[in-house]
């Protein structure tokens, strides 16, 4: 992908572009607050939670709800204090610790809201705010946009070269689903889900709790091990640490599983050695596993965590050494159909390789 040129970006303050408000003393963007469940009345407007998936959305409720603190906003930018990031392109209201970033001077629309969800995601990955980043925090948070001057000279976000950029990705992302389409055409196979069955976790593996550490306290001055966090991207590492004395780190080719949070039921395998945070578990294999079979498991995992479980509400903390189960293809004997799971990778692997080349031209 050709990069993007940012020698007319700007740096912007979260305050300057967005509404804020005065509470007490504090300057804060606008933010959701706890309703509790009982007084939540079914309807049409979607509420906001800090989950990482489904957009945030973990229920649709009334408008209609005699609560002070129960406030819809609509048309903006959704931050929880996870670092959770969505476009929230109708009505919603906000759980506690989710906030609202709605701009002072123009209507967000879905190439805007992107380009700015993209440009925050990036600012809070590499950003420390101690896991708490809260509504009086994120006024003073730091993003750099394509930016052109007014007639007073004055630096302001260029808007429409934000709109343009998305566009111009909009077009190539349509053709090359075209490409996609027309192979797909001649692609055969798919999931047989005829013959799964549920088995319980401590079927597969030996569940360990983790490390359980604090990643403030952790040193990384000389830095040579992975750290393992709630998280749903770069297999769930955010970042490197120095190796404690007397604390072993956990193999390579372990899976972990996070219990709880934002990334819920996130499940990876991990390919260097390393360290856990806390409600972070580690999963290893009773019996010799591929490392395809352990991709298949890993998804099986996650999707059943999203199916029945939520976050802070019914995490799998629990459940995971008891009645946490999952389903898998199963043989003749009814035992896991090893086979099925690595050829299904396998297959799906190589489909991808044949779509990836339809990108290289974006």
């Amino acid at each position: 992908m050709k990069e993007i040129d940012i020698k007319q970006w700007h740096q912007f303050k979260i305050s300057d572009i967005f509404e804020t408000e005065i509470v007490g003393k504090k300057l804060q963007v606008p933010t959701g607050s706890y309703i509790a469940k009982k007084d939540l009345v079914d309807g049409n407007i979607p509420r906001i939670t800090v989950s990482g998936v489904n957009n945030g959305i973990t229920g649709y409720y009334s408008d209609e709800i005699e609560n002070a603190d129960y406030r819809i906003f609509e048309n903006f930018i959704s931050v929880s204090f996870l670092g959770t990031v969505f476009y929230q392109k109708g009505q919603a209201s906000l759980d506690m610790k989710v906030h609202c970033l709605k701009p002072k001077n123009v209507n967000l629309n879905n190439y805007i809201a992107w380009f700015l969800v993209s440009v925050i995601r990036k600012v809070i990955t590499y950003s420390t705010y101690n896991d708490q980043l809260s509504s009086t925090v994120l006024p003073n948070l730091i993003i750099t946009l394509p930016s052109k001057l007014n007639e007073k000279g004055e630096y302001k976000p260029d808007w429409q070269c934000m709109e343009d950029y998305i566009k111009s990705i909009e077009k190539k992302v349509q053709f090359n689903s075209v490409q996609f389409s027309l192979s797909s055409k001649t692609e055969k196979g798919s999931i047989n889900c005829q013959k799964w069955k549920y088995f319980h976790l401590y079927d597969i593996f030996n569940i360990d709790m983790g490390t359980k550490l604090d990643r403030v306290k952790m040193k990384t001055d000389n830095p040579s091990i992975d750290f393992v966090g709630r998280a749903n991207a770069g297999q769930g590492v955010t970042t490197k640490v120095n190796k404690i004395d007397g604390l072993e780190p956990y193999k390579s080719g372990y899976l972990t599983l996070a219990l709880g949070g934002a990334y819920l039921g996130s499940c990876f395998i991990q390919k260097n050695d390393f360290y856990t945070s806390q409600n972070v578990i580690v999963l290893i294999p009773k019996t010799e596993m591929s490392f395809r079979i352990k991709q298949f498991i890993s998804t099986s995992i996650f999707v059943e965590s999203q199916l029945h479980y939520k976050a802070f509400i019914d995490e799998l903390n629990p459940h995971i050494k008891t009645d946490f189960q999952f389903k898998l293809p199963v043989d003749e004997n009814g035992n896991p159909d090893w086979d099925y799971m690595k050829k299904y990778i396998t297959y799906i692997e190589e489909k991808s390789k044949n779509r990836l080349k339809c990108l290289e031209s974006i």
